[in-house]
């Protein structure tokens, strides 16, 4: 608006003059300021701007001023001839304007591009503004699991979730595949990705763009690839992913590690319940699971399969693939 206000002054001083109504002056420095109050308010419908307003201001007037130039030699043969009186006036009058609106949206557009911009002109790079300190990307084992959607409505994550376009094309073949289970999870994985776009408080960004050294890679190695371009961490409950991404040093989440330290700690020693499922692979050996799924292994319990019994922990074996306990059964 300061500058519309200065423009408007200029314009004034140069035409105000010319005309014999009073109020023309004022027309044009009201018409001017309303013009300059609508180009504000249609960018008051866009999304809030996320961007080093330096960088985005400085790029945005370079732009802005390159396309008022071509757009003043795409518009010269509609204006008034050079010939004519007062047509250097009015070719500015139009200069001015042009220049003031363009630049405005280009400074407005530069400001809402933090992440793609950084695609289209690899070397030049704003600071990035994203939800929480780094963003987590998701891959497809984590979404068909569903247990993401979970965890983020508790209030737990507050990062921006990140969901590659080429993990989501994976999801969709799935869902299309011809295997009735393949084809349950892939449909399940969907249903976990709309549950999260539409949950508030889950911002949950769809990745479109890849780098060119993803080209001709699998999709592990692209989400290794783009988490370390996004200095973002890798959320999975994959084992062979979570070892891959280790060796290129970029941070994992793995659900199944966070999942194994809220089960409940059972100490050698403790007694506990359990229902004998089936035989184990060692003689005498039982096989039973709690109500989280941890696999109990009972020695002495084959005979007792089909039967609640009572064992006394003796040892906890703790992995990134899951929690084993093994116990030895207790005649009641």
């Amino acid at each position: 608006m300061v500058v519309a206000i200065g423009v408007a002054t200029l314009f004034v001083g140069r035409f105000g003059q010319q005309s014999g109504n009073p109020l023309f002056p004022l027309t044009i420095f009201f018409g001017i300021l309303a013009l300059a109050g609508a180009v504000i308010a249609l960018d008051a419908l866009w999304p809030r701007k996320k961007i080093d307003i330096i960088s985005a201001v400085y790029l945005g007037l370079l732009v802005g001023v390159l396309l008022t130039y071509i757009f003043m030699i795409a518009l010269s043969p509609l204006l008034p001839s050079e010939e004519l009186p007062q047509s250097a006036l009015w070719r500015d009058a139009a200069q001015l304007l042009l220049g003031m609106v363009m630049c405005y949206l280009c400074v407005s557009l530069l400001m809402q591009t933090k992440d793609d911009f950084r695609f289209i002109i690899p070397y030049v790079e704003f600071s990035k503004e994203v939800k929480g300190l780094k963003p987590y990307v998701l891959d497809t084992s984590v979404v068909i699991d569903g247990r993401i959607a979970d965890l983020a409505q508790t209030s737990i994550l507050d990062n921006q979730l990140i969901m590659p376009r080429f993990v989501l094309a994976e999801l969709q073949a799935i869902a299309d595949s011809n295997d009735k289970m393949r084809r349950a999870r892939g449909r399940r994985g969907l249903d976990i990705l709309n549950r999260l776009r539409t949950s508030e408080g889950i911002d949950l960004k769809i990745y479109d763009r890849e780098m060119p050294d993803m080209a001709g890679q699998p999709v592990d190695m692209k989400l290794v690839l783009l988490a370390k371009h996004l200095e973002g961490k890798i959320v999975t409950g994959d084992y062979n992913l979570n070892k891959v991404a280790k060796l290129h040093n970029v941070p994992v989440i793995n659900l199944n590690d966070i999942a194994n330290s809220l089960k409940p700690v059972y100490l050698p020693g403790e007694s506990l319940t359990v229902r004998v499922v089936k035989p184990g692979e060692e003689p005498g050996q039982g096989v039973g699971y709690l109500d989280d799924g941890t696999m109990i292994v009972i020695e002495q319990g084959r005979d007792h399969v089909g039967k609640e019994v009572k064992v006394s922990v003796t040892s906890v074996l703790q992995t990134s693939a899951g929690r084993m306990i093994f116990g030895r059964y207790t005649p009641a």
